[in-house]
């Protein structure tokens, strides 16, 4: 008699939502189910976008979708409110989606907060950034392998989470992360994650982006993390590994901080 009971299909969680910004700031806002977008304030340094998910995380076949459109001579930071959190799922993934684009002569700092990735998570991620002509950006990504807090260790895990920078249609950043449960058990190793359970990436794409080298790796000194930065041509790329998510937090800090003129959000702070 159990064989022939049909459960009913759980509720999935929708959201997206999209930011148009011109030089004089907003200029179109849509955002629909989960997914909102806040604008706090304009500094010196041009719009500040919020987004945040009012699911609470990411379980099973939600979808997310974030979209910021800059136009020409316009710069922008874009943020999310707080840590993503993707949650134990016995369906399909959930795919989340975030696509930028940047008008020539243009800036974007992408700088979302870390996604925390718990025991059983399932989660598909895409990031697309489409930079014009003498367009320009600084992107971060953080991810968190459990919730360390907690003594939490990653048993199961399906995680597929690409970051592609475009520039004039030409792709010159394509970074992907493959996470799953055969994968696990040799994040100890040193070809893999040495046994951290944080890790960060922070690429910046300027014709000057090599100059900030140097000032980089002097701040790559915060105890308990372990972090290189390379400079190939037009961009700067940075990777950071912790135990934790905490030292991460404030090693990446400070890269902002030398990398940025301006102050970061306040929900930043650390």
């Amino acid at each position: 008699m159990l064989d022939s009971i049909t459960l009913p299909d759980m509720q999935r969680s929708r959201g997206a939502a999209r930011v148009v910004i011109g030089p004089r700031g907003l200029i179109d806002l849509a955002q629909s189910g989960s997914a909102k977008a806040m604008l706090p304030r304009m500094t010196a340094g041009g719009t500040e976008v919020v987004f945040l998910n009012t699911s609470g995380g990411l379980a099973a076949g939600d979808n997310l979708d974030f979209n910021i459109e800059l136009r020409p001579d316009t710069r922008a930071l874009a943020t999310t409110q707080t840590a993503e959190r993707a949650y134990r799922a016995e369906g399909r993934p959930a795919q989340a989606r975030v696509a930028l684009s940047v008008g020539k002569g243009g800036w974007l700092d992408w700088l979302p907060q870390e996604t925390i990735l718990f025991n059983g998570s399932k989660l598909e991620r895409e990031t697309v950034i489409d930079l014009d002509a003498g367009a320009g950006c600084l992107a971060l990504e953080m991810v968190v392998l459990g919730r360390i807090a907690m003594g939490e260790t990653l048993h199961r895990l399906h995680l597929r989470d690409r970051r592609i920078i475009r520039q004039e249609g030409r792709v010159i950043h394509h970074d992907a992360l493959a996470l799953d449960d055969g994968t696990l058990h040799r994040l100890e190793t040193p070809a893999m994650m040495g046994g951290a359970r944080a890790l960060a990436t922070l690429v910046m794409v300027a014709p000057d982006a090599a100059d900030h080298l140097q000032r980089v790796r002097a701040c790559l000194d915060e105890p308990g993390v372990t972090a290189a930065a390379s400079a190939p041509h037009g961009r700067l790329v940075i990777r950071a590994l912790a135990n934790d998510g905490w030292p991460l937090r404030r090693q990446i800090y400070r890269l902002l901080g030398a990398l940025r003129p301006d102050p970061l959000p306040r929900i930043w702070q650390v």
